[in-house]
């Protein structure tokens, strides 16, 4: 019983270590290439990895979805992308901590849309949540805006720290819908073929956004393509396909607050290799956003059961 439990907590343990590597390695590629560039290398990568397994060993899965299950796979893969395409950006704008505290509120927006899309009730821990990371959220805005008494607000407004915050939490939006349609599918889907489908259409979406941008997508520094390729390895194929696996063994609840250890693993990572001090104000609101956050998602239902 020990072991069947510890190796479900092993892995979702590797999984948190490895999503919070994202953003250091985005930081690094961002001094040679643009956000929506590394965005869409990091899913292409990730995609590719996992074609020759999906195909080779789940195509009579793939023919057994029905047209609505691809449709809903194809939408979630969109989120995903969106989801990707704003936080990474955010990351050029404003800091670590509060770029990845902020994306990581999609827990909470996802209770709150339980009702609408699961048919769960608004309880009132959602509700004192959502209150609580909305303080947050606003003293991380004030913080990037201020050094000390010292406020540039013209600044922050005129497309500054307050318009990365803003991406992050965009982010954090399109996560939910994200999480909320895989849900459903990982109930009858097994797991490669539904991080199959999803970072296909997201690197599909994400490559055509950059095409329709303009934007080259070589010509960077070799090691810049190592970022790309470090970013699609470790905290996409394994940190995210992670903690999707680890649905099939622990609750919702728990999957969805252990991602709550991403911005305390990233923001001691930036402390680290760039050197990022957080504000006292950005930690008072990363403190109510993880505190409202855990308090919401302790009443999440648990997790459907693993499709073998």
């Amino acid at each position: 019983m020990t072991e069947k439990k510890f190796f479900p907590l092993a892995v979702i343990t590797l999984g948190v270590l490895a999503v919070s590597t994202a953003s250091i390695f985005i930081r690094y590629a961002q001094r040679d290439a643009p956000s929506l560039v590394i965005a869409a290398w990091r899913l292409t990568i990730a995609a590719a990895v996992l074609v020759v397994p999906v195909l080779g060993k789940h195509r009579a899965a793939l023919r057994a979805l029905s047209r609505r299950d691809v449709v809903l796979a194809l939408i979630s893969g969109t989120f995903l992308a969106v989801h990707f395409a704003t936080w990474i950006s955010s990351l050029a704008y404003t800091t670590v901590a509060s770029s990845v505290v902020l994306v990581t509120t999609t827990p909470l927006w996802v209770g709150l849309l339980s009702p609408l899309v699961l048919g769960e009730s608004l309880t009132v821990p959602v509700i004192v949540g959502m209150l609580a990371t909305l303080v947050g959220g606003s003293l991380i805005g004030v913080g990037d805006a201020c050094s000390g008494l010292v406020c540039d607000w013209g600044a922050a407004f005129a497309g500054g720290a307050l318009w990365g915050d803003f991406l992050a939490l965009t982010g954090a939006w399109a996560a939910a819908g994200y999480f909320l349609i895989g849900r459903r599918l990982r109930a009858k889907t097994s797991l490669l073929v539904y991080i199959g489908l999803t970072y296909g259409m997201a690197a599909v979406v994400l490559d055509a956004l950059l095409a329709f941008s303009g934007q080259p997508a070589f010509g960077y520094r070799p090691l810049t393509y190592v970022w790309f390729i470090l970013l699609a390895l470790v905290p996409q194929l394994v940190g995210h396909t992670s903690f999707n696996w680890a649905l099939g063994y622990l609750s919702a609840v728990f999957v969805a607050i252990t991602l709550l250890g991403e911005p305390v693993g990233s923001t001691l990572l930036a402390y680290i290799f760039l050197h990022e001090m957080p504000s006292t104000l950005t930690l008072i609101g990363a403190i109510l956003i993880l505190g409202g956050i855990a308090v919401a998602s302790l009443h999440e239902k648990p997790a459907v059961p693993e499709v073998p």
